[in-house]
């Protein structure tokens, strides 16, 4: 008999062999790190942050390009004027908070009409949003577009561009340049905040561009007709008219035409003569500035320069 049925056991069975591992489907995309919820006010700050602070830099250091823009039309630069640094930030701080105070509704104006658009389609909006940020190329795609789209106002500056070269170029520089390595930094929350404050800082830069295409031909319209416009205004440049007199005599000079005050820089003024078009300097303790005026009205169709013209018929 054998030895099992003696002792009336018998041995276990084997154990399964384990079963062989499935082979997973190569990944064609490393996969994303998953998004932080940054909740509470500190996370909502952060968020803010990341956009307008960039925004807001990139904007002020090309609004100073602007101003020298501006006071080269009037064949001098802003130091010449008085206009240095710090004065040049007081001034802009209030065309910042202007521009504040126009995105902060229009943003949550945007906001407001997502949230209906969601109501109205019961979620399925949200739910293709949230579909969209899912996938990677179709963001850095967006991104790159619009980052390529921030160089028209360069462009325009150099060149005078079509709409639709604008267009093919915004569409090339997007793909050429952003596209890949907007699409790389989608893969970990460190790169997707980078592509953040890269785009806004392009952003910002952009925005910063158009405003000095305004602030250029508005400084053209003043020089050739002697009127501001309210976007010189916000960026702190004075229309500021004066009649100027001799400090001893207290007698009118140059037959006591309207001057343009520029500015005042080392004991000496900068006027511009709309009458002939120039811009010249005068001493301080010599020149007395009288019958000051700001933004003054002026006859429909009225052009500087008149002096200047030789007389008709």
């Amino acid at each position: 008999m054998s030895e099992h049925t003696l002792t009336g056991r018998r041995d276990p069975d084997p154990p399964p062999p384990p079963p062989a591992p499935a082979l997973a489907a190569p990944a064609l995309e490393p996969a994303l790190e998953p998004e932080s919820d940054g909740g509470g006010v500190l996370g909502i700050l952060e968020r803010i942050g990341s956009v307008v602070v960039p925004v807001g830099v990139a904007l002020y250091a090309v609004l100073y390009l602007g101003i020298e823009q501006v006071y080269w039309v009037f064949d001098i630069n802003p130091q010449q004027a008085g206009i240095d640094q710090s004065v040049l930030l007081g001034r802009l701080v209030g065309t910042l908070i202007l521009l504040l105070l126009i995105l902060v509704p229009a943003v949550c104006a945007l906001v407001g009409l997502g949230w209906l658009a969601d109501r109205a389609t019961r979620g399925a909006a949200g739910r293709l949003l949230a579909r969209v940020r899912e996938r990677p190329w179709i963001v850095a795609a967006l991104a790159a577009l619009w980052s390529g789209a921030t160089y028209w106002g360069l462009f325009n500056l150099v060149a005078d561009l079509t709409l639709g070269i604008m267009v093919a170029v915004a569409v090339g520089l997007g793909v050429l340049a952003f596209l890949v390595p907007f699409r790389l930094l989608r893969r970990r929350r460190v790169g997707r905040a980078g592509m953040k404050v890269l785009v806004a800082a392009l952003t910002g830069l952009g925005l910063g561009f158009v405003l000095i295409l305004g602030l250029v031909e508005s400084a053209i319209e003043v020089h050739e007709s002697g009127r501001s416009s309210d976007l010189l205004g916000y960026v702190g440049f004075q229309d500021q008219w004066a009649v100027l007199r001799d400090a001893e005599h207290d007698k009118p000079l140059y037959d006591g035409r309207w001057m343009m005050l520029l500015g005042e820089s080392d004991g000496t003024y900068v006027f511009y003569d709309c009458d002939k078009k120039e811009t010249f300097r005068r001493p301080m303790e010599t020149t007395n500035l009288g019958d000051l005026q700001l933004d003054p009205d002026r006859e429909p169709g009225f052009r500087c320069g008149t002096l200047a013209e030789p007389p008709t018929g």
